[in-house]
């Protein structure tokens, strides 16, 4: 029997794709950071970001429509930004937790969609962000060392590198969809690869490190860009918007399956607070506008 003759069936199947397709995200996020000792993290960056590459022409094989010549600054931008946002991501990942590092770099998305807004309730979101971002700052007795301020840096800059992409990603997509997607991941490999060339050498040829470079670039890009593309047109607002606030979350969750990274409880509660704030501005009245809901897809 069809989908349309089972209501319930034809809500819940894209929030599943969409669940999968974050955890895809960030269990590839943790087969990255498995392979940083063997390449480095601008190695296994450049790595993801051809393959990536590779995989996604050779499916949606964007060449067989014209690209409008208004689209390509923003395509340009959207491309830069990806390319130095997964770069600075892995730098933040190979010196902090999996789930601190996408907190803050969620402040990204939830920096675009408060600035958006004009509501004095958001200075509530704001309050709770911020208290949460401050109490992963503070080291939390029995879990070793205070975070690597370097790595707090690099997850900040790849969240602010996040909202240009969803901002110049929503402006290249309207114009030219997912021809936009692909051809914004093909900058962005070009962009980085000499940087990861130049740091890892010819050991990105070698077998056992090209297989784990296929799986973060399917885990990574492919699966999830593919499921969220079939997912957000079927999802209204708000519920999009909830379910990509889980991020933080599936984030501490990979670390702490595939990494063994703990967190303590107030960092759990902090954490919880960021997807607090970024429910907050997508569920209360007036949030996010449905033109912007369904935005380029996530990018790590």
């Amino acid at each position: 029997m069809s989908r349309s003759r089972h209501p319930l069936l034809a809500r819940l199947w894209p929030v599943g794709l969409l669940l999968i397709a974050m955890s895809a995200i960030q269990s590839g996020a943790s087969l990255a950071h498995s392979a940083f000792p063997i390449a480095g993290a601008a190695g296994i960056t450049s790595l993801r970001l051809i393959l990536a590459a590779v995989l996604l022409i050779a499916i949606f094989r964007p060449w067989r429509r014209r690209i409008a010549p208004g689209a390509w600054p923003a395509i340009l931008v959207y491309g830069v930004a990806l390319g130095v946002m997964n770069f600075l991501f892995y730098q933040a990942l190979a010196r902090i937790p999996l789930g601190i590092a996408v907190a803050f770099e969620f402040t990204g998305p939830l920096s675009v969609a408060l600035i958006a807004s004009r509501r004095v309730l958001d200075l509530l979101w704001v309050l709770i962000a911020v208290a949460g971002l401050a109490v992963l700052l503070w080291p939390e007795p029995g879990l070793g060392h205070a975070l690597d301020p370097l790595g707090i840096v690099c997850a900040l800059g790849a969240g602010a590198c996040w909202a240009l992409y969803i901002l110049f990603g929503q402006k290249a997509g309207q114009i030219n969809g997912m021809q936009s997607a692909v051809l914004g991941v093909s900058i962005a490999a070009i962009l980085v690869a000499p940087v990861g060339a130049w740091h890892a050498g010819s050991i990105l040829l070698d077998p056992t490190v090209l297989a784990l470079g296929a799986g973060v670039a399917v885990l990574s890009t492919a699966l999830p860009y593919t499921l969220e593309m079939i997912a957000m047109p079927r999802l209204p607002t708000a519920t999009f918007g909830t379910l990509m606030s889980l991020e933080p979350a599936f984030g501490a969750l990979s670390g702490l399956i595939f990494l063994g990274q703990s967190l303590g409880t107030a960092q759990w509660l902090a954490i919880g607070a960021v997807m607090a704030a970024s429910m907050g501005t997508t569920l209360t009245p007036g949030g996010v506008d449905e033109d912007e809901a369904h935005e380029a897809p996530r990018p790590d």
